[in-house]
């Protein structure tokens, strides 16, 4: 079975190839961006299950799904991350990803994820899609859209806006304008206050 992960976190992504290594029936290849996927799909008969991080390079959301799943076909594509919302896995899942895969899901329960994903059967952990969110249960959390929360958890996390450009594939000035509208919204003087606001609040 011809596995490919795309993931941009190195550790993520060499830890989780070599533990799926081990399975005798698993062949996988890895890719640190969505481009070098797209080469490694093109290169050599299509893989059985293609496991791309939501946050990588060169996604741009859920655009890079649908390169990825027209580079494939008819092999499915499957979405992983570790900080996208159930809402995104929801979307991601609408647009045709054969499930959503969060980085905190036991190793052993990944294994069978993916062998459920690769005999084309769609996947998404029930617990992962029924737990109560942040944005759903946060007051704060209610005025910011999807994009926002990934910009705030990038502030929380003590990113500059370099870095959380390169983890959301937008332009800096992007993340500026984020910043700007995010201390706005939640009524901060700068970035250092609009993070201290979003923890007190229980948001990151």
């Amino acid at each position: 079975m011809k596995i490919l992960i795309a993931d941009d976190h190195d550790l993520v992504r060499d830890t989780l190839a070599a533990f799926l290594g081990r399975e005798k029936d698993f062949e996988i290849d890895t890719a640190s961006d969505l481009a070098d996927a797209l080469d490694k799909i093109n290169a050599k008969p299509r893989y059985h299950l293609v496991l791309l991080d939501y946050s990588m390079p060169g996604m741009n959301g859920l655009e890079g799904l649908a390169k990825a799943k027209e580079a494939n076909e008819p092999w499915p594509v499957a979405i992983m991350s570790g900080i996208a919302p159930k809402a995104i896995a929801q979307e991601a899942l609408d647009a045709g990803a054969i499930g959503f895969l969060p980085k905190t899901m036991a190793a052993n329960s990944m294994i069978n994820a993916i062998r459920f994903m690769s005999a084309g059967e769609t996947f998404v952990p029930v617990q992962f899609m029924t737990a109560e969110e942040p944005e759903e249960t946060n007051e704060l959390a209610k005025g910011l859209s999807p994009r926002e929360l990934e910009v705030l958890s990038g502030l929380c996390r003590g990113l500059a806006n370099k870095e959380i450009a390169r983890e959301l594939d937008l332009q800096e000035v992007t993340i500026k304008l984020h910043v700007k509208t995010l201390c706005r919204k939640l009524d901060a003087k700068n970035r250092t206050q609009a993070a201290m606001i979003a923890k007190e609040a229980g948001l990151f």
